[in-house]
């Protein structure tokens, strides 16, 4: 091979490392945000647009001040693409563009081995309440309240694959504001799009449960390649 060739490949490779196409500028996407939560860890699941219902989500570690990719599998959205999450409406199977932080972990199957955020297992009472009616909206709840109707929320185990393991996304979460959308989450693909979370392949969760490190505060910030949700904006 060529000189100049070696050079091009190499140039390419050290991009790659970066989390960069060659042509997509100097910086990793990270370091073009306006907040990445103020950690050393951040995912981001991007979307070419906000009809798509495909993108990539990519792991990453702040080192010596630089951004450096830890993972990345191909992500799928929201049945109906995403949209800004202030003001999403819950039941639209859109997945809430932002920066939000990962409160704790979860899964129908026991935590990797090497996992640090907090996991909760899940067992035959344990709901996600989605009632807007109720004092536990969008929260995880075992067992179901009186005031949290089933009809109107999640038996998370009765999704033995998607819930196999998941982080919860902080996406209304801290001050819920009802009606706007409750259990948003990262988890495994089920067979098509979601109703509104995001999901990646098995493999690829159990690998962001590993890699998650409280004390280094990952967030994920959510968003498309450009126009008003774009991921840089958050």
């Amino acid at each position: 091979m060529r000189p100049a060739a070696v050079a091009a490949l190499v140039s390419v490779s050290a991009l790659a490392l970066l989390g960069l196409a060659p042509g997509a500028g100097s910086e990793p996407l990270p370091a073009r945000m306006a907040d990445t939560g103020g950690g050393s860890q951040l995912i981001t699941a991007e979307a070419p647009a906000a009809d798509s219902t495909s993108g990539t989500v990519t792991w990453w570690d702040l080192r010596d001040g630089q951004w450096v990719r830890a993972g990345s599998a191909p992500a799928r959205f929201g049945a109906k693409g995403l949209v800004e999450g202030d003001t999403r409406t819950q039941g639209t199977n859109t997945t809430p563009t932002g920066l939000y932080g990962l409160p704790f972990g979860f899964g129908i199957k026991a935590a990797p081995a090497g996992t640090r955020v907090t996991y909760r297992p899940v067992g035959q009472s344990s709901w996600w309440c989605e009632d807007t009616a109720s004092t536990a909206y969008n929260r995880w709840v075992d067992p179901l309240p009186a005031d949290c109707r089933a009809a109107e929320s999640e038996q998370l185990i009765t999704y033995t694959t998607q819930y196999a393991h998941g982080l919860v996304v902080g996406f209304n979460y801290d001050r819920p504001v009802r009606g706007r959308g409750a259990g948003i989450f990262l988890h495994v693909n089920g067979r098509a799009a979601t109703a509104g979370c995001v999901s990646v392949p098995e493999d690829a969760m159990r690998q962001i449960l590993t890699w998650a490190d409280p004390a280094r505060k990952p967030h994920i910030a959510i968003g498309t390649t450009d126009g008003g949700t774009a991921i840089t904006r958050y």
